[in-house]
């Protein structure tokens, strides 16, 4: 590089390196689990510099030993790279890893009084500003009561001690999401589809196929077989004939088109959105506890767009949301797919006002955002005056450091 490379910004570096190893965007990009448009998006800066796994699977594929090389003087601020990790992380941690080998010396929890109690804490889940604490406190005795029930349990309350082990999983495995210990997360969420299967039951499998999307595409890995996934639960499921089965079979067409964009396949992630849309405005409601309905689907339209690196139409999805759903999680990480596209676009005004809009709905939610925590930093030292004063105010609420 020549010796004005210093200024280069992180775009130009990448650019430049994919040029000098003779590969088109679409190579780099499926390489590293992307779309060319991604690559594109990185490249002319319309995209924030990548957090470390995916820097680390560049510089590989460039074989650009130096990071430096990539990143140039763009400091890797441990803040901004290192997820947040909650006070109760260790305890819940502990649990997932006690086995009960020995049958316990009580009663097994009655299948019925289980399926309460987990029922009872995805109301605390989704109601709570403050969720992640919320739960922490009765995840590790959920997960001894459904191990034990599983064990002492037989016949058909054995399998509904299964399917709400399945759901104790899937919130244990949102409670660890955007923490650093991704093992744990892909544990649960192959625990969850492993206790599904052995209670035989499609709508447990059909939401552990949805949550194990998740897992997968959050990671930007097995793109070909979490959508294989999500096509066999709907298999499953009989949409025709009761309202449950159209609530997640219209959910597994959700996750292919997140899926889909996510390696920027618009047409396919558009047929599949559309299929999703159609399932939701034929329901009275939402499902209780995965909450598919018209609002999520909806919501959903703007991280589509996002990631398809379409800004233009992911803001004018957002336009058209009203965020009706009962979840202050849910509510608080829409607003802030809001925010990314908006940051997508170029509009840091727009971007810091839904982060802290965001933020008072949920501060949980918005404290574990890795996107969050890249762009405060981000408009913290490149915003006007405004935008930097708003910025450093919600850097001090999520305990970032400030930039001078």
């Amino acid at each position: 590089m020549n010796d004005g490379s210093t200024a280069m910004s992180f775009g130009d570096r990448l650019r430049f390196h994919r040029e000098r190893a003779g590969m088109s965007r679409t190579v780099l990009g499926e390489l590293c689990g992307r779309s060319a448009e991604w690559v594109k998006a990185i490249e002319r800066g319309r995209l924030l510099m990548p957090r470390m796994p995916l820097l680390l699977r560049l510089s590989e594929i460039l074989q650009i030993d130096d990071l430096a090389e990539l990143t140039g003087e763009q400091k890797l601020n441990a803040s901004t790279y290192t997820k947040h990790r909650h006070e109760k992380v260790a305890q819940v941690a502990r649990a997932l890893a006690t086995y009960p080998l020995a049958a316990p010396d009580r009663e097994p929890v009655a299948a019925g009084e289980l399926a309460a109690n987990v029922a009872q804490a995805w109301m605390v889940w989704h109601g709570s500003p403050h969720q992640r604490t919320a739960v922490a406190t009765v995840l590790p005795r959920l997960l001894e009561d459904a191990r034990a029930a599983v064990r002492q349990l037989d016949g058909n309350d054995r399998r509904r001690a299964l399917i709400s082990l399945a759901q104790i999983y899937h919130l244990t495995q949102l409670y660890l999401s955007f923490q650093p210990m991704p093992e744990l997360v892909l544990l649960t969420g192959d625990r969850a589809m492993q206790a599904a299967q052995d209670a035989d039951d499609p709508h447990a499998m059909a939401a552990a196929a949805w949550y194990l999307n998740h897992v997968f595409r959050d990671a930007g890995e097995q793109a070909e077989a979490r959508i294989d996934l999500a096509h066999q639960a709907t298999r499953l499921l009989r949409p025709e004939d009761s309202e449950h089965d159209r609530q997640l079979w219209g959910l597994q067409h959700l996750a292919m088109a997140l899926s889909y964009a996510k390696t920027g396949r618009r047409g396919d992630a558009e047929r599949h959105w559309d299929r999703a849309d159609r399932v939701a405005r034929s329901l009275d409601g939402h499902h209780p506890w995965l909450l598919f309905g018209r609002a999520m689907v909806d919501a959903y339209s703007v991280t589509m767009y996002t990631d398809l690196t379409d800004g233009y139409e992911a803001t004018r999805q957002a336009d058209r949301l009203s965020l009706d759903m009962p979840s202050a999680t849910r509510r608080s990480f829409h607003l802030i797919e809001t925010a990314r596209a908006y940051h997508l676009k170029r509009e840091p005004l727009a971007t810091v006002h839904l982060l802290g809009k965001a933020y008072k709905v949920s501060p949980d939610t918005i404290s574990y955002n890795l996107f969050t925590r890249s762009a405060v930093q981000e408009l913290m030292a490149s915003g006007n005056k405004t935008v930097r004063d708003d910025a450093r105010a919600l850097a001090r609420k999520l305990q970032l450091p400030s930039v001078a």
